[in-house]
């Protein structure tokens, strides 16, 4: 599969790391459990939006966009890193923010990806939860070109066939790296909500033929639309890269049991989930994406669903700058452990 013919800017930094987590394995008594470190892709601590923003901001330029506009949630790892990759590429970027937590913790809305996104220099408006936020951004996208922009319109999370490039792209290089050290993997974990990592990394997989499983830890819907949202999106990037079929509907594997009250919700298995992560293995997790695909990893473990001698990869999502916008959630956490 030939990527590079289509436009890219390089900003990531990649290889991304692919580590075995011994202590958490250990604990768990399971799987040999590993994860790839798509946290590590730098600009602005990094996440999976990265990857795809390498190929989305490369068609921004080549149609000669002065301006990005993209829409999240309010503590969107996505909206921080196009904030970031607009500021390296000298681009103007508003970034829609929808409300759908109702929170009204100060925290949350002000501290964490909120407070990047303003020192990236990108401008952001707020809207009400449960809005047609693709209609928003045309709108706004209308307003600028009347004032004489170029604007470039990302979907939320980056997750549209030029996106999800990224993520095939993510299946070679992971397949590469086991390859290269013997590493037979068993099966590949990973959370999924705007569907473009996932449609990616499982068209990128069925593309070379790997015989690896994916699995996404779904976070917002349930399982029957977020496999249909995956499912969609696969075909549209399989006709992109010219293998249209390869990825059939029962490749797309997703389970919405750890999603809880609702997106950007954390339950008690998401906090438990970050802190072993945190305490037994040095890494952060955050409290939308990795913290529910971590929970929904651990949960399948002590179930059996994977079982001992297996080699699973836990594809790390990033987002720990959201961490700061949820202190309140581990406030209890915290007071057990001051001395």
């Amino acid at each position: 599969m030939h990527l590079a013919r289509f436009p890219r800017i390089f900003l990531a930094h990649l290889p991304t790391p692919l580590e075995r987590l011994d202590r958490l394995s250990k604990e768990l008594g399971g799987p040999e459990i590993w994860i790839k470190r798509d946290d590590c892709t730098g600009l602005s601590t990094g996440g999976n939006k990265t990857r795809k923003l390498e190929f989305l901001m490369a068609e921004a330029i080549a149609q000669g966009a002065d301006t990005v506009i993209t829409q999240g949630a309010t503590q969107s790892n996505h909206a921080r890193q196009t904030a970031a990759f607009s500021a390296k590429l000298g681009l103007a970027c508003h970034i829609l923010l929808e409300d759908r937590t109702g929170s009204n913790d100060a925290n949350y809305n002000t501290n964490g990806n909120v407070l990047l996104d303003h020192l990236h220099g990108a401008t952001t408006s707020r809207r009400a939860g449960g809005v047609d936020m693709a209609a928003e951004m045309e709108v706004l996208a209308d307003q600028l070109r009347e004032q004489g922009r170029k604007p470039y319109v990302i979907p939320g999370g980056g997750s549209n066939p030029t996106g999800a490039l990224g993520y095939v792209n993510c299946a070679f290089e992971l397949v590469g790296q086991a390859n290269d050290r013997g590493l037979v993997i068993d099966h590949i974990v990973t959370a999924t909500g705007s569907a473009g990592t996932q449609a990616g990394l499982i068209t990128g997989l069925k593309a070379m033929n790997a015989g690896i499983p994916l699995l996404g830890i779904g976070v917002r819907a349930p399982k029957e639309k977020q496999e249909e949202n995956v499912f969609a999106l696969a075909q549209r990037t399989a006709d992109k890269l010219g293998c249209p079929g390869v990825v059939s509907r029962a490749d797309v594997v997703a389970d919405s049991t750890y999603v809880g009250a609702g997106y950007g919700i954390p339950r008690a298995d998401t906090l438990e989930a970050i802190q072993m992560f945190a305490q037994l293995e040095g890494l952060l997790l955050d409290p939308v994406y990795s913290g529910k695909g971590a929970a929904g990893l651990i949960d399948l473990v002590r179930k059996g669903h994977f079982k001992k001698g297996q080699r699973i990869v836990f594809l790390h999502t990033g987002g720990a700058a959201g961490l700061f916008g949820y202190d309140a959630v581990f406030a209890d956490k915290r007071k057990a452990l001051e001395v």
